[in-house]
């Protein structure tokens, strides 16, 4: 079943977190450049981008799979935040704003794994 992505409010959610991270990120060291910050926006878009190819898919347990694939491109955002903070690459003020956002798409992406699942008895 072929879905619209936009109309989903779990990626909308992970969309908006795209540019949160990108601001925080344009404030890391030079030498960052290819290596944290680049995997850090890189798994942030992985997010998005996952829950929309999984849209295109023809089964809901196609669509489920790239679900989980988006839920672990988020706790690799989480786990990079965290490394940031720890490099002392963003406060932790900085740290808990975007941990929250975090863990709100992972509650919204797990109830909406929860409910594909269900309707389609996978």
């Amino acid at each position: 079943m072929v879905r619209d992505f936009k109309e989903l409010n779990v990626w909308r959610e992970s969309f908006g977190l795209i540019k949160d991270v990108y601001m925080v990120v344009a404030k890391f060291p030079r030498e960052e450049i290819y290596s944290l910050s680049s995997q850090l926006k890189r798994a942030t878009v992985s997010v998005s981008s996952n829950i929309a190819e999984g849209c295109g898919k023809r089964t809901d347990k196609d669509f489920v799979g790239f679900l989980y694939m988006a839920m672990g491109s988020v706790r690799e955002v989480e786990c990079q935040l965290m490394i940031a903070n720890n490099l002392g690459y963003m406060n932790n003020d900085e740290l808990e704003k975007l941990l929250g956002k975090v863990n709100k798409l992972a509650g919204m992406l797990m109830k909406f794994i929860h409910y594909i699942s269900s309707e389609g008895d996978l």
